[in-house]
Formats: C-alpha cells, structure tokens, sequence
C-alpha cells in the first residue's frame, strides 16, 4: 500500500461528497460521477481512489438494491442474468485498471466523466409506463446478458454514469418503466461492485480507514436520496450535480495539466 496522507479537511470534504453520491445515485444515479473524483481530489493515489470508492459505492448500492426488492421492484430472472454477465465483465475490468498507469487513468476519467455527465445531465425523463413483456424469451436473456458484460466491464474499468447507462438501456432496449429499470440496474451494479471489491481487496488497494466512514455517508446518502426519488426525482438532482462536477472536474484538469 502507497504511503500518503490526507488532510483532516480534506477528508471532511470527501465524506461530504460522499455523502451527496449517495442520495444522487439513489434518487437519479450517476453518484460516481462525483464519488471518484471526490476520492481523487482528496489526494489519493489513482489506484488507491478507485478501489476506496469501490468499497463505499458497494455499501450504498447494497442498501438500495435491498430497497428496490422490499419494493418487488425488479424483474429478477432478467436482472440476475445481467448481474451474473456484470459480475464477470467487471471482475476482468478491474484487473486491468490494476495493470494501467495512474497517469492514463487520471486521462482516461477527465474524457470520460464529461462525456457521461452529460449524458445523464440531458437526459430527459425516463417514461413511467411499463410496455416490456410480461413473458421473456431467449432473446431477451441474450439482451441482459450482453447488457450486463458492458456495463460491467464499464463500471470495472472506469465506474461513474454506470448505473445510469443501465437504467437507460434497460428502459430504451427493454422497455422497463423507469422504477423497474432502476431496479434491475441496481442489482446489476450490486453485482458489479462486489466483483470489483473482491479484486481490489486481494490487490490490497483499498484504505479501509477512509473507506469504511465514508461507506457510512454513503448508505446515510442512499437513505435519504430515496425520499427525495419519492417526493421530487432527478429534477432536484440535476442543478447539484452541474456545480459539484464542475469544480471537481476543474480540480482533475489541474492535476492532470500540472496547473
């Protein structure tokens, strides 16, 4: 494990962060677009960040995927098949994050996170209108099978919008209304975490002494976000995540361009 230190303030600040991940990615998803970068900002090593924020995203989507199916609300034979795809797709992600130098990982975050920020910033609204088959094929497992190999594979390698891609896809592809779609994406990145934390915790990445109170803001997050999701959905969200990401991907592009 890298030797490094991380301010009191620092850490307060990465909590807080944290924290706001956790009702975004509960309420609307894409939490790790701010959750990563928070890790990195803190002055982490690239490595150390990713399999840290691993750690805490798996505690907080733990707890919303617990919620989801209290709710009976996923389609569990087409969510597991994806999940087990996801499984596979992001274990052989996160080895090769393991085997990437930090310098092209910090690179390949400042492309990708703007691309899947507004991705999901734009988004319009998901329909609420549940259209998908109640009886499913070969096909459609085929469909969640490949669906869960790339989001997988996604969230191993790089993570933030992951869990949005999914609910889009699973919404657009498979016509899911939106609380159903939610639903299979969770277990889907339930999945994905825990791959990626297994590899990660053999690696002897993660800094559990970060890691383990800011799992803690994570599943506060996720509590709460759950009401917001009830009460005023992602158009609450949105205005939050604009200016968190826009100061933490100023911060990236200062770290990478040396400013």
């Amino acid at each position: 494990m890298l030797t490094f230190l991380i301010s009191n303030q620092s850490l307060l600040v990465l909590y807080f962060l944290v924290f706001v991940a956790g009702v975004i990615d509960s309420a609307a998803g894409g939490g790790g677009l701010i959750a990563l970068p928070a890790y990195m900002v803190s002055g982490m090593p690239v490595h150390v960040a990713f399999a840290s924020n691993k750690f805490s995203s798996a505690c907080g989507t733990t707890f919303s995927t617990l919620r989801f199916l209290k709710h009976r609300s996923i389609d569990i034979y087409i969510a597991l098949a994806a999940s087990v795809s996801s499984f596979i797709g992001s274990a052989i992600a996160s080895k090769i994050v393991l085997l990437l130098d930090a310098k092209i990982l910090n690179k390949m975050l400042v492309i990708i996170i703007p691309i899947a920020a507004i991705a999901i910033l734009f988004n319009k609204n998901y329909s609420d209108e549940n259209i998908s088959r109640k009886s499913r094929g070969i096909k459609d497992y085929i469909i969640a099978v490949l669906i869960g190999l790339l989001i997988g594979f996604y969230d191993g390698l790089i993570g933030p919008g992951s869990g949005t891609f999914a609910i889009i896809i699973f919404s657009v592809l498979m016509k899911y209304d939106l609380r159903t779609a939610s639903g299979n994406a969770k277990l889907l990145n339930l999945a994905s975490n825990y791959a990626s934390l297994i590899t990660f915790i053999f690696a002897g990445t993660i800094r559990y002494s970060v890691a383990i109170p800011a799992a803690f803001c994570c599943i506060l997050g996720n509590y709460i976000g759950a009401g917001l999701a009830i009460k005023k959905g992602s158009k609450f969200i949105r205005p939050m995540m604009i200016v968190v990401l826009a100061l933490l991907l100023i911060k990236m592009l200062s770290n990478v361009l040396g400013w």
